[in-house]
Order: structure tokens, then C-alpha cells, then sequence
């Protein structure tokens, strides 16, 4: 039977979101967030879209979902990067290259009538959020906010003519092993200096933790290759989205004279009792979900550390590195996940790799012109 493609109304986000889990309901590694939290992501409510444009595509063979696939116009990354780039996002399909090609065409015919001459993701819906295609790690579940996808994803991608744009790597670093012994002197050099402090955030004073988040995040990634600053609405978004989860050990701030310069942001592998969830948290999960929340959580990841540009060079990484192997010891984590950088950012990657971290995931972004 032919293909169909079909472009859904606001009214069939629900078939949207809940094709991967239709997908994937056997596979051992792949993980799905909570419905409901891609439901607030996608719905026009959230304040990404408030600079962006999206059109939902899904395909059918015999009346059957085959693919999913989201065109994105990001008129905020277009102003930043002087580009005309649209975006493909929340890509899924079966094996079925007839499915993929014709979901593509169908993503880069919107993105032409809204003056876009270049196509460029998987982004969901923008690097701020979750990104990438894995190509290599395929033996093991990804950490929380990191994508999964079966191994043929790739050949669906470039038969559509896509070709890589950049690589992002994950570390994995053995927690109970620490920093290397050659690195305490420098630390314990750079911590004596009087004007710079490590701190933990003070859950009583969250808000103003998240508004000093916010002071530091944009400056510390505004260079970045595809980095888009995310407005006030988004990070406010984003504070309250990690409210509910964050504790001391998951949030802390490098300060130089009082100033907050750098902070790092880690969260416990909730993935782990995702997987249980099946997207959906009802008296048939709950149980298992707190379960694997309580007992089977051994690990983390490091989502971000960001440096501001007038405080680098001063070790300000390694301090906050060194803090975050120290929760996560005090946590009980086994292993825990550094990522995502840019496979050219030799700073970053060389500092990680010198502090026993070792490369196990890839994930790419493509792009094509149109």
C-alpha cells in the first residue's frame, strides 16, 4: 500500500506524541519522557513558540502510523545566526525508507514556503532542549534529556540527501574513581584563592538560585556553534520544569568576589524509572516507578557547566568537575554522564578526557540544503 501523509491539527498532538511508544514498547534501551511533559513542549502554549513556527506531519501505510516528524521554523536562531534554517524534530519512523523520504518532503516543502533554503536537525525543538541522532552507543540506554534511536535511523536520514553538520559526544566517568591524583594540587591551588567560592544552592532560596542560572547561562554559551540565547519566558520555563527535581548536590555555582561566574547543573538518571513509567505515571506504574526511583538509580548526568567569558581561564571547570565527582559519590552514583559537547571543542573535551572521562556516545546533527 502507498504512503500517507498527513498534517495533523492541534487536535492529533495526542497521535504525536504517542507513536514512539507504540514504536518502541519492546526495545531494552529506548525511553520516553512523560507524555505530558511533551505535550507542554509541543503545545503552542510554551514560550519557544512564541519565536517559533512548527507544522506536524505523520505518515500511514495501510492506515497505520509509519513516521512522525515535525518541520521548525526558530525565527530566534535565524536572527542570531544570520541564517534562513529551518528544522526537522521529534523524527521517528519505522524501518521504512519510502515513510522517511516522503515524511521529509513533506517537512522540507513548509520549511521552502516559509523562505527557508536549508534544513538542519534532529532538534526537539531547538538545541536548548534535547538534539542529536545517535550513530555510535547503541548498547545502552541513554541518561535523562539524552535521545535514543535504533541504529537504521541514520540510513532513513542521509537517503533523504542529509549530510553531517556536527558531532556531539557523551562522557561516561567512573564516579567512585574521582579526579586523578595529579589534579588535587591544582584544585586545592585555585580554591585558595579568597575571592573564589564553590556553593550549593539553597533549596530555601531557589528562585533566586534560578535567577543567577539564568545571569550565567546565556553568556557562557552565546559563541557556540548552533547556540540560541533563550529568552526570559523559556528560562523561567525551564526553572520551573527543574524546581520539583533539584537539590543541593544537583545545582551549584562557582563565585569570583561574590559574583556568580560559572554553575554546574546535574540531575540522578531519571530514566531509569522512566523506562517504568511508559511515559505515563498511573496506578499501574507508580508503584515500579518509585521502586527504581528509590533503589535502582546509580548513576547521573552532568547536563550543563558553563563558564561566563570574562571568568575563563581560571579553573573555574575543574573546581565545579571536582564538586560534581563529590555528589555524586555522596549520592551513591557508580557512573555518571558528561554531556553534550561539540566533538571540536578541544578545551572542553581534552579537559574531560584528562579527568578520566571516556567518549561512549555519538550523536549528530544533519543538514541539507534545499
Amino acid at each position: 500500500m502507498p504512503i500517507e501523509i498527513r498534517e495533523l491539527p492541534e487536535s492529533g498532538l495526542a497521535d504525536f506524541i504517542n507513536y514512539p511508544y507504540d514504536l518502541f514498547k519492546d526495545h531494552p534501551h529506548w525511553v520516553g519522557e512523560l507524555k505530558k511533559d511533551t505535550l507542554h513542549l509541543l503545545g503552542l502554549g510554551h514560550p519557544f513558540w512564541r519565536h517559533g513556527e512548527r507544522k506536524l506531519f505523520m505518515a500511514y501505510r495501510s492506515g497505520r502510523p509509519a513516521g512522525r516528524i515535525a518541520a521548525i521554523v526558530n525565527s530566534a536562531h535565524n536572527s542570531f545566526h544570520g541564517e534562513n534554517c529551518g528544522f526537522f524534530g521529534f523524527f521517528d519512523c519505522s524501518e521504512d525508507q519510502e515513510a522517511a523520504a516522503a515524511l521529509f518532503a513533506a517537512a522540507e516543502k513548509y520549511l521552502r514556503a516559509k523562505g527557508m533554503d536549508m534544513i538542519r536537525g534532529p532538534v526537539n525543538p531547538s538545541t536548548n532542549e534535547t538534539c542529536g541522532l545517535l550513530i555510535e552507543g547503541f548498547d545502552s540506554p541513554p541518561m535523562i534529556m539524552m535521545t535514543y534511536n535504533p541504529p537504521y535511523y541514520a540510513a532513513l536520514i542521509e537517503a533523504a540527501g542529509f549530510a553531517k553538520a556536527k558531532d556531539l559526544l557523551a562522557f561516561d566517568m567512573e564516579v567512585p574513581a574521582g579526579l586523578p591524583e595529579r589534579f588535587n594540587k591544582l584544585i586545592q591551588r585555585i580554591g585558595r584563592s579568597g575571592s573564589i567560592t564553590v556553593d550549593l544552592v539553597d533549596i530555601k532560596k531557589l528562585d533566586a538560585a534560578i535567577a543567577e542560572l539564568k545571569d550565567v547561562y546565556n553568556s557562557a554559551w552565546e559563541k557556540n556553534w548552533g547556540f540560541v540565547p533563550m529568552t526570559e519566558a523559556e528560562l523561567d520555563d525551564l526553572g520551573k520544569m527543574l524546581k520539583p527535581m533539584l537539590k543541593p548536590d544537583y545545582l551549584f555555582f562557582a563565585r569570583v568576589d561574590g559574583k556568580p561566574a560559572a554553575f554546574c547543573l546535574m540531575l540522578p538518571d531519571f530514566n531509569v524509572p522512566l523506562k517504568a513509567a511508559r511515559g505515563s505515571l498511573n496506578l499501574l506504574t507508580i508503584v515500579p516507578f518509585l521502586h527504581k526511583m528509590l533503589f535502582k538509580v546509580r548513576g547521573g548526568r552532568m547536563l550543563t557547566l558553563g563558564v561566563k567569558k570574562e571568568f575563563r581561564g581560571r579553573g573555574l571547570e575543574m573546581l565545579l568537575i571536582n564538586k560534581a565527582m563529590q555528589s555524586g559519590k555522596k549520592m551513591g552514583w557508580q557512573h555518571g554522564e558528561m554531556s553534550w559537547t561539540l566533538e571540536d571543542n578541544t578545551l572542553i573535551n581534552n579537559t574531560i578526557e584528562s579527568v578520566g572521562g571516556k567518549p561512549y556516545k555519538k550523536y549528530r546533527i544533519y543538514e541539507k540544503k534545499m
